[in-house]
């Protein structure tokens, strides 16, 4: 039997290269078929027709849509999103440019048109409420600035000066000259602080006031200013760090809303009327009325009602004017005194049905506090139906808002807050209690812990946001108001939002809770507000809530409506969203560019940082 060497190989052996060599030139055989398809659809991708694949940051223009200046919001680094993200969008909407609007429209204010509402019935002022226009109705154009605007001040000399370029209302000046409310300087506003009820100034009648209640030590945190005028009562308030939201209708004191938000100083157009404010219950530890002409004795005592509703227990009420002190002002109101005192004892009725105790009435001023709870108000006339947070299109009602069941007389209903500034990272009552459905004192510390990371990324993102150049701060979607506790630190304020009609839970009330102001709002319509009224607008996933609901194009108009020129959007949404966004939001006259999610480049979620460009109505143009 012949030896067999130990190199030769084995039948089995030569079997095994054989299989070896054919797997592997067949899987080089699918490797180049594929590279070749791969190949051949990247050259297939249409640059124009039905279908426009979005390829975000990977071509050279991508650069000259960023500002020169050093100053800019915009990042400077491009990346490219080419290999892992492309998404196919109708071309209509990738190549639409949006036409200014006739000048005419450089104030408008969609919802709450004064000539939409003279359609509507003036009993309960519903013809001040919102009407917002109908599809056909909705303007598809860009509202222009007037053909003098420039940035307002920076704040803190915003409170008291204006560019009349921007706001070119002088009836003010003189229909309140002796009031002190408004003067005109040259191409300036001024605003002395002055106000109906207080010839000496609002800062002397916030220490009026600060002498009878508590309003130095931080128990009193938000507030609610009834009939603002031009919002100085808010505006002193400030740097006592109380935060008021301030509303008035669009009537004949025109523009006095847009003076508020124009000095820095929060407010919405609004009115009380035949239904509810858009506020949550228990949300403002502080509300007040100077010379507001509300009718409080009407209609049973309705708009008390309403006050209660959304003050919180152990909330004070305030009233200057009309009827307090009416034998010193009858003659000068033009009232008889029987008028008067009829009104003011009507007003305490009402306030006895609340279970309000009247604090103290002295000189100009009368101040009333809710009860801490209903223990022993069992045998008023206590609602019975519906949720006392609903404030979005929901009528009023002539009865006392129920409070959280407390166990005994000192308890306060629905839990006692901490004092500001601690308030603002404390659990909420509403969480810790469970009140608020998937939200848990674990996951609210959480939130707060990627928000402050989260603008810790905003900020080099957006460089202004820490210099006092953006003062007016909008969250569209607030959640829980971790990005408003989180810029707290900044010369901002932010009014809060949480969306209505989505699948969200309804968080304004630990908003509240925390000491920030906030409002409902349903993004498939136009916000209470005038033109060019905020500088910074955040929006997390508001997008991708309204997508299947409405037109998102009319959200990005809106929000070209309310952004001050040279203002910036921060969009945070999945990458398919936000290219759709992008696409739309170039034809705006917008400059606009994605970045990487806070935690790198793996994230599915995306930042596009938008900017507004400068641009105003041309000065030859004439409203009609």
């Amino acid at each position: 039997m012949g030896k067999e060497y130990n190199g030769s190989p084995k039948p089995h052996q030569l079997n095994m290269r054989r299989k070896r060599i054919t797997y592997i030139l067949g899987v080089s055989c699918l490797c180049v078929i594929f590279y070749a398809l791969g190949a051949w659809q990247g050259r297939s991708v249409p640059s124009s027709g039905s279908q426009f694949s979005s390829r975000v940051g990977c071509d050279d223009k991508g650069d000259s849509d960023s500002p020169s200046s050093s100053d800019s919001p915009m990042v400077s680094d491009t990346l490219d999103f080419e290999s892992h993200h492309q998404l196919v969008i109708n071309t209509s909407e990738q190549a639409e440019t949006f036409p200014p609007c006739d000048i005419k429209y450089s104030e408008y204010t969609p919802c709450n048109d004064r000539q939409r509402g003279r359609q509507f019935d003036r009993n309960m002022l519903k013809y001040r409420e919102r009407h917002c226009p109908t599809k056909d109705e909705l303007l598809r154009c860009l509202i222009p600035a007037p053909p003098h605007y420039k940035a307002p001040f920076k704040w803190p000399q915003s409170r008291d000066y204006a560019w009349i370029g921007n706001i070119p209302h002088k009836e003010l000046s003189i229909e309140k000259a002796n009031q002190n409310w408004i003067q005109v300087e040259g191409d300036r506003f001024r605003f002395p602080g002055g106000g109906t009820m207080f010839p000496r100034g609002a800062d002397s009648y916030i220490d009026d006031i600060a002498a009878l209640i508590p309003l130095k030590d931080g128990s009193i945190r938000t507030a609610l200013d009834t009939g603002c005028g031009v919002a100085s009562w808010g505006a002193y308030l400030l740097k006592r760090d109380i935060i008021a939201m301030s509303f008035a209708p669009r009537d004949t004191h025109e523009a006095q809303v847009w003076f508020a938000l124009e000095r820095g100083v929060p407010a919405m157009i609004d009115v009380l009327g035949s239904q509810r404010l858009p506020y949550a219950a228990r949300a403002f530890d502080m509300a007040h009325c100077s010379r507001c002409l509300i009718p409080w004795s009407k209609y049973d005592g309705i708009y008390l009602m309403e006050v209660d509703r959304v003050l919180r227990p152990g909330g004070y009420w305030i009233l200057s004017g009309p009827p307090i002190n009416w034998k010193k002002y009858w003659r000068g109101w033009e009232r008889t005194q029987e008028d008067l005192k009829q009104e003011q004892d009507s007003i305490e009725d009402v306030a006895m049905q609340l279970c309000w105790k009247k604090v103290v009435e002295k000189g100009d001023l009368a101040i009333w506090q809710k009860p801490l709870n209903h223990n022993n108000c069992a045998d008023r006339n206590i609602c019975s139906s519906g949720s006392a947070d609903s404030g979005w299109y929901k009528d009023m009602e002539t009865c006392v808002t129920p409070l959280p069941e407390a166990r005994d007389a000192d308890e306060v209903a629905g839990g006692a807050l901490k004092k500001w500034p601690e308030r603002a990272f404390s659990i909420p009552p509403r969480i810790s209690s469970g009140s608020v459905p998937g939200v848990t004192a674990k996951a609210f510390e959480e939130d707060n812990k990627m928000w402050k990371e989260r603008v810790a990324y905003y900020k080099r993102l957006v460089g202004k946001l820490s210099q006092g150049t953006y003062r007016n701060v909008m969250d569209m979607n607030a959640h829980l108001g971790g990005f408003a506790a989180a810029v707290v630190k900044y010369p901002v304020w932010v009014m809060n939002v949480v969306p209505m009609g989505t699948q969200q839970p309804d968080t304004l009330g630990v908003i509240n809770e925390r000491g920030f102001i906030g409002t409902y709002q349903d993004w498939c319509e136009a916000f209470s507000t005038y033109p060019r009224t905020y500088d910074l607008i955040h929006a997390g996933g508001v997008f991708s809530a309204y997508q299947d609901k409405c037109d998102i194009r009319y959200i990005l108009l809106e929000m070209d409506r309310i952004l001050r020129p040279e203002g910036t959007v921060l969009f945070r949404d999945v990458v398919e969203v936000l290219v759709k966004v992008k696409s739309i939001a170039d034809g705006m006259r917008w400059q606009s560019k994605i970045v990487d999610h806070e935690t790198g480049p793996f994230y599915t979620e995306k930042i596009l940082v938008a900017t507004k460009t400068y641009w105003t109505a041309d000065s030859k143009q004439k409203a009609l």
